[in-house]
């Protein structure tokens, strides 16, 4: 009789000790014989449209903050024209010919006139407009890499999660296969009660074994739609459970909440940015001064004359809507300071309620382990000595079925509270 190995291969899991920072999504997108998880999760990432999307957001947000560099710079222009008319009197070009003034025709020998120049602007002073400008682009900057973390944190614990399914099914169909293989020769009794009663167990034992392989099934599904791979593709994973633990206290953890979480500090950045929208509002009491210089040359046959100019511009707008603006930038300001403390006070709730499922998970992982092991030693030299007839034989294996599944569950939880805990403090243990 082959000895029954229930479950060693749920001995020796690698802990998920990787940083998120850390996961890239630089990797190959084929599906290889034994993925790991630290695999999976570059793959899911690769695959991942909405992380994908908010990487492509921070390429946007960065080009904006470049630009908005560039308006401290002046601003050059380089125009020619070539103009065909006939005008009894000086006129000037509309805007789309660069505002030019042209003589009459009376006073040329063709009616045709030629440009061609370079103008500069600068601002010397806009009330600081600019300087508000290039801070909102800087912290839209920061919004987008807030956001980015976001999504792929959330990405990265669903595929934590879904991988630790899998390997709790893969253990559970191995658990409940060898069970079933050690009982499927049993030795029915010629006693009517005494055959009822194994018949039952019997089909308790095949009935197990059938619901652990749809739910490796269901299991294999919900992981190649983490990883964004078509259903059909083939996934075999590579890892093993056993309980995994943490140490720090729940204010340790409340603190790195407050640090590492991206939502919080996106509410910050939306916080600066309605706070940079009043100023901006309100700097348009103040006037823009610029200077603006150019050079052409112009004629009619060739480009003879010659002209130079530099000015000096003040201009302040006077929009109706001022005073509506400002109190509705500062209705904006109050509501994001009400939305960031709510997203604040959300965290910790997330952060408390995963921490205690932690803690709960871990010392229960480690209480059914001390059962499991034990059963399994009695189990293991029982089943060599004992005759594969009777029902207590049959009744202790499905208890023994019963325990250790239950220990597999504590494995999945305890590795679920740990991803929930990381995702909630927004760093990996």
């Amino acid at each position: 009789m082959k000895k029954l190995l229930l479950l060693l291969a749920i001995t020796g899991l690698p802990v998920f000790v990787l940083a998120q920072s850390n996961y890239g999504v630089q990797f190959s997108s084929l599906m290889s014989d034994n993925l790991t998880l630290e695999n999976a999760i570059r793959i899911g990432l690769e695959n991942n449209s909405q992380f994908l999307t908010a990487k492509e957001e921070i390429t946007i947000a960065e080009q904006k903050l470049s630009e908005a560099k560039f308006r401290y710079l002046p601003q050059f222009a380089v125009q020619g024209t070539a103009t065909w008319y006939k005008a009894d009197s000086p006129l000037v070009l509309p805007e789309a010919g660069i505002s030019r003034f042209l003589p009459s025709t009376d006073t040329l020998d063709e009616d045709h006139f030629y440009g061609v120049g370079i103008t500069a602007t600068q601002y010397l002073y806009s009330g600081g407009r600019i300087k508000g400008t290039l801070k909102s682009a800087r912290a839209n900057f920061k919004q987008a890499q807030s956001h980015y973390e976001t999504v792929k944190n959330s990405a990265v614990l669903d595929i934590k999660t879904s991988f630790t399914r899998l390997l709790y099914a893969q253990a559970n169909v191995e658990l409940t296969q060898r069970i079933w293989q050690a009982v499927e020769p049993w030795h029915l009794s010629s006693d009517s009660w005494t055959k009822i009663r194994q018949t039952a167990l019997l089909a308790q034992l095949k009935t197990a074994a059938r619901q652990a392989q749809q739910e490796l099934t269901s299991a294999r599904l919900a992981m190649l739609v983490s990883l964004n791979k078509e259903l059909n593709a083939p996934l075999t994973i590579l890892g093993t459970l056993d309980p995994v633990s943490i140490t720090g206290d729940l204010p340790h953890f409340q603190l790195w909440a407050t640090e590492f979480r991206p939502e919080l500090k996106s509410a910050i950045y939306a916080l600066e940015l309605d706070s940079i929208a009043i100023d901006l509002t309100l700097s348009k009491r103040y006037p823009d001064v610029l200077i603006n210089a150019s050079y052409e040359r112009v004629g009619d046959k060739e480009l003879d004359d010659e002209n130079r100019q530099v000015s000096l511009a003040v201009r302040l707008p006077l929009p109706y809507t001022f005073s509506q603006q400002v109190t509705q930038k500062k209705a904006e300001q109050k509501k994001s300071t009400l939305r960031r403390a709510a997203i604040e006070d959300e965290i910790h709730t997330q952060v408390a309620s995963s921490y205690e499922q932690m803690i709960f998970w871990q010392q229960e992982a480690q209480d059914r382990k001390a059962t499991y092991n034990t059963l399994t030693a009695w189990v293991e030299q029982n089943l060599k000595n004992t005759p594969k007839t009777g029902v207590s034989a049959l009744e202790a294996l499905r208890d023994y079925l019963q325990t250790a599944q239950s220990y597999l569950e504590a494995l999945r939880e305890n590795h679920a509270a740990k991803a929930r805990l990381e995702w909630a403090i927004g760093k990996d243990l």
